[in-house]
């Protein structure tokens, strides 16, 4: 097999694309062949050193794939080899195989191709988890989606829809705010051109979101966080913005509100049979047509490092997949 090796973390220059060992499944384990992965802003974090999980070096990174089942280890019964399947294992997907706990693989129906299947588990596991495990969303609420043109973004604009919310999605121009209205949004704001506090108290009637979903952080947090309504549910995913914001608590007391720590990645791990359920109900809503992974780029698995570019360039509306032939 061939894989991206990165054996020092220090940013894209560091990882090369290398023959190895195709690697044999162990005890509860799976071999797969990866027919597409996805990336995540976790994977840039990963091969910088920078996300909270420190891989033993040296590792191949990637976190989420499809593709179809070649061989399966001893006690393994719910796969067998020629089974579609997508997976998050964190690492492992930027290569040609991977071995994976059978427990973290979801079976996929005939009609979903592997490239929306690698751009699947991740962002939408991460916006239903957030949205109806954490959140409780309720039909005819108001969620404000921060980051919406990105992956988990406009995963979570669709999910929110999904649920029968009003979404409200924020995006960093007007190309962006297009995307997210194409996709499902019920309004659209471009923070970098509007004053989003008089915005969303212009589109919620002066209400405020009931929920924030919001993967950036940086210097708006606050800002958004004053408008959530009373009894609002604040969702903290993550900070691409690359600062990890404070908010006055203050602010929480005054409006009786909710600050709710969403890590989807470790939840699949302490409770893959919820985190199951929760694909088998998003593979059923992906069939139904209310959800669809946006993918703008479409790259060969050797193109690995012009796709990091891409994201470090913040050109990318949606999600990059890479494809083995």
């Amino acid at each position: 097999m061939r894989a991206w090796i990165c054996d020092n973390p220090t940013g894209t220059d560091a990882i090369t694309w290398k023959e190895i060992p195709t690697p044999e499944p162990g005890e509860g384990e799976v071999l797969v062949s990866i027919k597409a992965a996805s990336l995540n802003f976790l994977d840039f974090l990963i091969i910088q050193n920078k996300y909270q999980i420190k891989p033993q070096l040296p590792f191949v990174p990637g976190a989420e794939f499809a593709g179809v089942v070649e061989a399966v280890g001893k006690k393994v019964i719910s796969l067998k080899a020629g089974d579609l399947v997508a997976g998050f294992t964190g690492t492992g997907a930027f290569g040609t195989h991977v071995v994976a706990p059978a427990e973290r693989l979801g079976h996929l129906i005939p009609d979903f191709s592997f490239e929306d299947a690698a751009a699947f588990p991740c962002t939408y596991g991460t916006s239903y988890h957030a949205l109806i495990d954490r959140a409780a969303v309720k039909a005819g609420e108001t969620v404000l989606v921060m980051g919406a043109s990105g992956g988990v973004g406009s995963a979570a604009v669709q999910v929110a829809k999904a649920a029968g919310a009003t979404v409200i999605a924020a995006a960093s121009s007007d190309d962006k705010c297009a995307v997210c209205r194409q996709i499902g949004a019920d309004f659209t704001i471009n923070y970098t051109s509007a004053n989003i506090r008089n915005e969303l108290k212009t589109l919620t009637s002066g209400n405020g979101p009931d929920i924030i979903f919001d993967p950036v952080g940086g210097e708006l947090t606050e800002a958004v966080f004053r408008s959530l309504a009373w009894k609002g549910r604040y969702l903290v995913i993550g900070f691409a913005q690359g600062k990890i914001p404070s908010l006055p608590l203050n602010l929480a007391l005054l409006k009786d509100a909710s600050i709710m720590g969403v890590f989807w990645g470790e939840f699949s791990k302490r409770e893959p049979q919820s985190d199951g359920d929760n694909f088998k109900k998003l593979t059923a809503l992906y069939k139904a047509g209310k959800i669809k992974p946006l993918i703008e780029h479409k790259l060969p698995m050797q193109e690995l490092q012009k796709a990091f570019a891409l994201i470090t360039a913040r050109q990318v509306r949606g999600k990059i997949v890479l494809v083995n032939d």
